[in-house]
């Protein structure tokens, strides 16, 4: 019993060894493969929005709620606005993430839009009696424009050199929309131009003055022709309050969109969790917008990130939908180290059982170099030697009655043992008859 337990344990060690060959070959792919991992995904991030009362600064705090239930932590900053952000996320300020508005664009190329969160329409109140439906008509007006580095004063800009306004034959003033609200009010200026959401408290107040006019584009369709991130929207009558019929008739506006910008170098794990969270925050129904409407891929100023593009075609990544974020992007990390799997250990298993059986295999036929050396077919062996060779046969055959391998390879032995008998026969008959030929 003792005999066929050791016979077992070296037979399972030859196993072992020739599984630990394997096993080696498959880690050092494994370390190779782990050279090319990404990173895991910061647990930090950081917004630029704009001013404290502002939509942006609103809508990034809703998404540092939902991150904060998948365990990321939404660092929200305020900021001059949409130009102030992109240059704070070019410049690398601790920035990864910002709000900016549609028809900003990144200098440096380095930044990419996640896609448009929701409709900002551009509102032009002013003061007077005559109805104004053309930008020409504020010609030598005093207009407040929004504050420097502003989405508003970015895109004021643009409507108003398009139609020859500018400070040779009207005055401005680059102030923000809360003080400009104050200067209109109080005569300062003629005209405010405002880019904000519609649930911006600031409009919701002006669209209920008395004193101010909002104007309706009569050639806002010509706008978005010139200028492909513009789109044209309309607040029809009453919709903002139908008992005072706000406003009194339908009002024809040019919206740009706000777009979720980041670098483009953000983890792809981050861009799919903080569209999920976007999207949780507008896909709401909204005066501007259709349930669902937004997020979209659509209206932006950047090339779309890859990983958002990805999430518009194929929604939340599987791993994410089932899983909590660090275990889905741990999972989705360690998907690389499946190359050597395939690539290495398919291959090796497939290699396996003809190695172990040449391991095998190898322990009977290197007797047979011995058995030639004795065979007088192949060596012309002097009679006298006979004996010798008889005895070295005698030995042989000893030793191969010791050798230990699995039973599905004891025929094997037994050929072996086979042609060592019919080798010594030979021997015999040459010594006697000085011929070979076993008869």
């Amino acid at each position: 019993m003792s005999d066929k337990s050791s016979v077992l344990s070296k037979i399972k060690n030859k196993l072992l060894s020739t599984y630990s060959i394997i096993s080696i070959i498959v880690l050092t792919g494994f370390i190779i493969a782990f050279q090319y991992m990404e990173p895991a995904p910061s647990k930090t991030l950081t917004i630029a929005t704009g001013g404290t009362s502002g939509a942006y600064f609103r809508y990034a705090k809703e998404y540092k709620d939902i991150l904060k239930s998948k365990g990321i932590t939404l660092k929200v900053i305020n900021s001059k606005g949409s130009v102030d952000n992109v240059s704070r996320l070019e410049s690398g300020q601790n920035v990864d993430l910002a709000m900016v508005q549609g028809g900003i664009n990144s200098k440096s190329g380095g930044l990419t839009s996640l896609g448009s969160m929701y409709f900002e329409p551009l509102w032009v109140f002013y003061k007077g009696d005559v109805v104004i439906s053309k930008i020409t008509q504020f010609k030598g007006k005093r207009i407040a424009y929004g504050a420097d580095g502003s989405g508003t004063q970015a895109l004021a800009k643009v409507i108003l050199n398009q139609n020859n306004i500018d400070k040779e034959n009207s005055t401005f003033m680059n102030i923000p929309s809360d003080k400009a609200v104050s200067a209109i009010a109080a005569d300062k200026i003629d005209v405010m131009f405002m880019v904000a959401s519609p649930n911006s408290p600031l409009v919701k107040k002006l669209l209920r003055s008395n004193e101010l006019k909002l104007m309706s584009f009569s050639r806002a369709s010509a706008y978005t022709r010139l200028f492909p991130y513009l789109s044209v929207i309309t607040l029809p009558e009453g919709s903002v309050d139908f008992s005072k019929n706000i406003p009194a008739s339908t009002v024809t506006l040019l919206a740009t969109t706000a777009n979720l910008v980041a670098r483009k170098n953000l983890h792809p794990a981050l861009v799919s969790l903080v569209l999920e969270a976007a999207v949780a925050v507008h896909k709401k129904h909204e005066l501007f917008s259709a349930r669902s409407q937004f997020p979209m891929p659509k209206l932006v100023g950047m090339p779309l990130n890859k990983s958002a593009e990805r999430f518009y075609k194929f929604g939340v990544p599987f791993l994410q939908k089932y899983l909590p974020f660090w275990l889905a992007t741990l999972l989705d990390r360690l998907k690389i180290l499946l190359l050597p799997l395939i690539g290495l250990m398919l291959p090796l298993f497939k290699m396996m059982p003809p190695l172990y059986r040449w391991r095998i295999r190898r322990r009977i036929y290197s007797w047979y170099a011995e058995l030639r050396s004795v065979d007088p077919e192949l060596m012309k062996i002097p009679t006298e030697d006979v004996a010798k060779f008889l005895n070295k046969l005698e030995d042989m055959e000893e030793e191969v009655t010791r050798v230990e391998v699995p039973l599905s390879y004891t025929d094997e032995v037994y050929n072996l043992r086979m042609h060592i008998d019919m080798v010594r026969n030979e021997l015999i008959k040459y010594r006697e008859t000085g011929s070979t030929r076993v008869q």
